[in-house]
Protein backbone atom coordinates (compact mmCIF):
# COMPACT_ATOMS: atom_id res chain seq x y z
CA UNK A 1 0.00 0.00 0.00
CA UNK A 2 2.63 2.24 0.72
CA UNK A 3 4.38 4.02 -2.31
CA UNK A 4 7.65 6.40 -1.21
CA UNK A 5 6.21 8.78 -4.03
CA UNK A 6 3.16 9.89 -1.68
CA UNK A 7 5.97 11.77 0.20
CA UNK A 8 6.21 14.44 -2.52
CA UNK A 9 2.88 15.32 -1.54
CA UNK A 10 2.68 18.56 0.13
CA UNK A 11 0.60 16.90 2.65
CA UNK A 12 3.34 15.21 3.84
CA UNK A 13 6.15 17.62 3.53
CA UNK A 14 8.70 17.12 6.87
CA UNK A 15 7.09 14.06 7.49
CA UNK A 16 9.73 10.62 7.32
CA UNK A 17 9.16 8.01 5.81
CA UNK A 18 8.48 5.64 8.22
CA UNK A 19 5.95 7.60 10.17
CA UNK A 20 4.29 8.70 6.67
CA UNK A 21 4.37 4.70 5.82
CA UNK A 22 2.19 3.85 9.55
CA UNK A 23 -0.11 6.98 8.78
CA UNK A 24 -0.95 4.98 5.49
CA UNK A 25 -1.04 1.63 7.02
CA UNK A 26 -3.52 3.16 9.72
CA UNK A 27 -5.36 5.20 7.86
CA UNK A 28 -6.54 4.52 4.14
CA UNK A 29 -9.75 2.12 4.55
CA UNK A 30 -9.94 1.80 0.88
CA UNK A 31 -8.24 2.06 -3.06
CA UNK A 32 -9.93 2.85 -5.37
CA UNK A 33 -9.27 2.60 -9.55
CA UNK A 34 -10.88 4.53 -11.88
CA UNK A 35 -10.59 4.04 -15.81
CA UNK A 36 -9.71 7.30 -17.79
CA UNK A 37 -13.09 9.13 -18.24
CA UNK A 38 -14.30 7.95 -15.16
CA UNK A 39 -16.21 10.25 -12.50
CA UNK A 40 -13.93 10.36 -9.24
CA UNK A 41 -16.04 12.57 -7.04
CA UNK A 42 -19.61 14.41 -8.20
CA UNK A 43 -20.26 17.96 -7.69
CA UNK A 44 -22.64 17.93 -4.52
CA UNK A 45 -21.52 14.50 -3.57
CA UNK A 46 -21.24 15.02 0.68
CA UNK A 47 -17.63 14.41 1.67
CA UNK A 48 -17.36 11.65 4.11
CA UNK A 49 -13.37 10.48 3.15
CA UNK A 50 -10.44 12.29 2.19
CA UNK A 51 -9.47 11.23 -1.28
CA UNK A 52 -5.90 10.88 -1.51
CA UNK A 53 -4.90 10.94 -5.84
CA UNK A 54 -2.06 8.67 -5.71
CA UNK A 55 -1.66 8.63 -9.60
CA UNK A 56 -2.97 9.91 -12.51
CA UNK A 57 -4.46 12.97 -13.39
CA UNK A 58 -7.94 14.18 -12.71
CA UNK A 59 -10.12 17.12 -14.23
CA UNK A 60 -12.00 19.16 -12.13
CA UNK A 61 -14.99 20.96 -13.47
CA UNK A 62 -18.02 22.64 -12.17
CA UNK A 63 -21.83 23.86 -13.56
CA UNK A 64 -22.57 27.15 -12.58
CA UNK A 65 -26.21 28.32 -12.21
CA UNK A 66 -26.71 29.25 -15.68
CA UNK A 67 -25.73 25.87 -16.87
CA UNK A 68 -22.10 26.50 -18.30
CA UNK A 69 -19.25 24.22 -17.68
CA UNK A 70 -16.54 25.15 -16.21
CA UNK A 71 -13.14 23.90 -15.83
CA UNK A 72 -11.33 24.52 -12.51
CA UNK A 73 -7.62 23.00 -12.77
CA UNK A 74 -5.82 19.74 -13.25
CA UNK A 75 -4.75 18.03 -10.36
CA UNK A 76 -2.04 15.40 -10.60
CA UNK A 77 -1.01 12.65 -8.15
CA UNK A 78 0.17 13.20 -5.32
CA UNK A 79 -3.20 15.81 -4.16
CA UNK A 80 -5.59 15.42 -2.15
CA UNK A 81 -9.42 16.13 -4.09
CA UNK A 82 -10.96 19.34 -1.99
CA UNK A 83 -9.53 19.40 1.70
CA UNK A 84 -10.63 22.60 1.91
CA UNK A 85 -14.36 21.41 1.99
CA UNK A 86 -13.93 18.25 4.14
CA UNK A 87 -14.80 19.86 7.14
CA UNK A 88 -16.63 22.81 6.31
CA UNK A 89 -20.31 23.22 7.34
CA UNK A 90 -21.79 22.42 4.03
CA UNK A 91 -18.94 18.95 3.47
CA UNK A 92 -20.09 18.64 -0.20
CA UNK A 93 -17.84 18.77 -3.20
CA UNK A 94 -17.99 21.83 -5.38
CA UNK A 95 -16.85 20.24 -8.41
CA UNK A 96 -16.91 17.43 -10.28
CA UNK A 97 -13.62 15.16 -10.64
CA UNK A 98 -12.97 13.40 -13.95
CA UNK A 99 -9.86 10.75 -14.91
CA UNK A 100 -7.87 11.91 -17.61
CA UNK A 101 -6.01 8.66 -17.00
CA UNK A 102 -5.94 5.33 -15.11
CA UNK A 103 -6.14 7.07 -11.15
CA UNK A 104 -5.79 5.33 -8.05
CA UNK A 105 -7.09 6.98 -4.67
CA UNK A 106 -6.57 6.31 -1.34
CA UNK A 107 -9.74 6.20 0.39
CA UNK A 108 -9.37 8.13 4.23
CA UNK A 109 -12.28 8.53 6.98
CA UNK A 110 -12.12 11.97 7.77
CA UNK A 111 -12.95 11.06 11.61
CA UNK A 112 -9.44 9.06 11.19
CA UNK A 113 -7.36 11.88 9.44
CA UNK A 114 -8.87 14.42 12.16
CA UNK A 115 -7.60 12.62 14.81
CA UNK A 116 -4.04 11.73 12.83
CA UNK A 117 -3.52 15.55 12.93
CA UNK A 118 -4.48 16.23 16.52
CA UNK A 119 -1.55 14.20 17.09
CA UNK A 120 0.91 15.26 14.34
CA UNK A 121 1.71 19.22 14.14
CA UNK A 122 3.42 19.33 10.73
CA UNK A 123 0.52 16.93 9.19
CA UNK A 124 -2.02 20.05 10.94
CA UNK A 125 0.43 22.67 9.51
CA UNK A 126 1.01 21.40 6.10
CA UNK A 127 -2.93 21.01 5.91
CA UNK A 128 -3.73 24.03 6.78
CA UNK A 129 -0.97 25.35 4.57
CA UNK A 130 -2.37 23.52 1.76
CA UNK A 131 -6.08 24.61 2.21
CA UNK A 132 -4.51 28.46 2.24
CA UNK A 133 -2.92 27.83 -0.65
CA UNK A 134 -5.78 26.66 -2.17
CA UNK A 135 -7.83 30.28 -1.00
CA UNK A 136 -4.90 31.58 -3.19
CA UNK A 137 -5.43 29.74 -6.27
CA UNK A 138 -9.30 30.31 -6.11
CA UNK A 139 -9.08 34.19 -5.48
CA UNK A 140 -6.95 33.96 -8.79
CA UNK A 141 -9.67 32.06 -10.34
CA UNK A 142 -12.46 34.52 -9.69
CA UNK A 143 -9.88 37.31 -10.80
CA UNK A 144 -10.20 35.61 -14.04
CA UNK A 145 -13.14 34.87 -13.95
CA UNK A 146 -14.63 38.13 -13.85
CA UNK A 147 -12.72 39.79 -16.60
CA UNK A 148 -15.26 40.58 -19.18
CA UNK A 149 -12.35 40.33 -22.51
CA UNK A 150 -11.30 36.88 -23.31
CA UNK A 151 -8.11 38.98 -24.80
CA UNK A 152 -7.47 40.06 -21.06
CA UNK A 153 -8.41 36.78 -19.84
CA UNK A 154 -5.74 34.76 -21.84
CA UNK A 155 -3.11 37.25 -21.31
CA UNK A 156 -3.31 36.45 -16.97
CA UNK A 157 -3.36 33.06 -17.71
CA UNK A 158 -0.22 33.35 -19.84
CA UNK A 159 1.29 36.48 -17.26
CA UNK A 160 0.87 33.54 -14.80
CA UNK A 161 2.44 30.66 -16.22
CA UNK A 162 5.50 32.68 -17.70
CA UNK A 163 8.27 35.57 -16.31
CA UNK A 164 10.98 37.87 -17.77
CA UNK A 165 13.10 35.03 -17.79
CA UNK A 166 10.96 32.57 -18.56
CA UNK A 167 9.08 33.49 -21.61
CA UNK A 168 7.62 29.89 -22.50
CA UNK A 169 5.68 27.24 -21.64
CA UNK A 170 3.67 24.15 -22.60
CA UNK A 171 0.08 24.38 -23.13
CA UNK A 172 -1.14 20.94 -21.02
CA UNK A 173 -4.87 21.40 -22.17
CA UNK A 174 -5.89 21.52 -25.67
CA UNK A 175 -8.00 24.11 -26.82
CA UNK A 176 -11.23 22.43 -26.21
CA UNK A 177 -10.23 22.37 -22.31
CA UNK A 178 -8.63 25.51 -22.19
CA UNK A 179 -11.59 27.38 -23.47
CA UNK A 180 -13.79 25.05 -20.98
CA UNK A 181 -11.29 26.60 -18.36
CA UNK A 182 -11.92 30.10 -19.39
CA UNK A 183 -16.29 29.35 -19.54
CA UNK A 184 -16.40 30.21 -23.46
CA UNK A 185 -16.33 29.09 -26.98
CA UNK A 186 -13.80 26.82 -29.19
CA UNK A 187 -13.80 29.43 -31.21
CA UNK A 188 -13.67 32.58 -29.87
CA UNK A 189 -10.58 31.06 -27.76
CA UNK A 190 -9.23 30.42 -31.16
CA UNK A 191 -9.39 33.78 -32.77
CA UNK A 192 -8.26 35.65 -29.95
CA UNK A 193 -5.12 34.06 -29.96
CA UNK A 194 -4.90 34.13 -33.31
CA UNK A 195 -5.02 37.47 -33.18
CA UNK A 196 -2.39 37.46 -30.38
CA UNK A 197 -0.02 35.54 -32.83
CA UNK A 198 -0.65 38.50 -35.98
CA UNK A 199 -0.25 40.94 -33.11
CA UNK A 200 3.24 39.99 -32.40
CA UNK A 201 2.70 39.41 -29.08
CA UNK A 202 2.93 35.57 -28.42
CA UNK A 203 3.48 32.62 -30.77
CA UNK A 204 2.27 28.85 -30.48
CA UNK A 205 3.97 26.10 -32.05
CA UNK A 206 2.42 22.89 -31.31
CA UNK A 207 1.73 23.15 -27.51
CA UNK A 208 4.77 25.30 -26.69
CA UNK A 209 3.68 29.40 -26.32
CA UNK A 210 5.84 32.23 -26.19
CA UNK A 211 5.66 35.74 -25.35
CA UNK A 212 7.64 37.77 -28.03
CA UNK A 213 6.19 41.37 -26.37
CA UNK A 214 5.60 41.09 -22.70
CA UNK A 215 4.84 44.65 -22.02
CA UNK A 216 1.87 43.98 -24.43
CA UNK A 217 0.58 41.66 -23.27
CA UNK A 218 0.72 43.38 -19.87
CA UNK A 219 -1.77 46.11 -21.37
CA UNK A 220 -3.65 43.79 -22.24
Amino acid sequence: MYNPILADCPLFSGIDDKTLEDFISGTVSEILTFQKGEHVVRQGDTITFLYLLTEGIVRTEMITAEGNLVEIEFIEAVRPLAPAFIFSDQHRFPVDAIAMEKTVVYVIPKSVFLKEMMLNETLLRNFLRLNSNMTVFLSGKIKMLSIKSLRAKLSLYILENTSPDQDSFILKRTQTQLAEYFGVQRPSLARTIGEMINDGVISLYKKELKVLNRKKLEHY
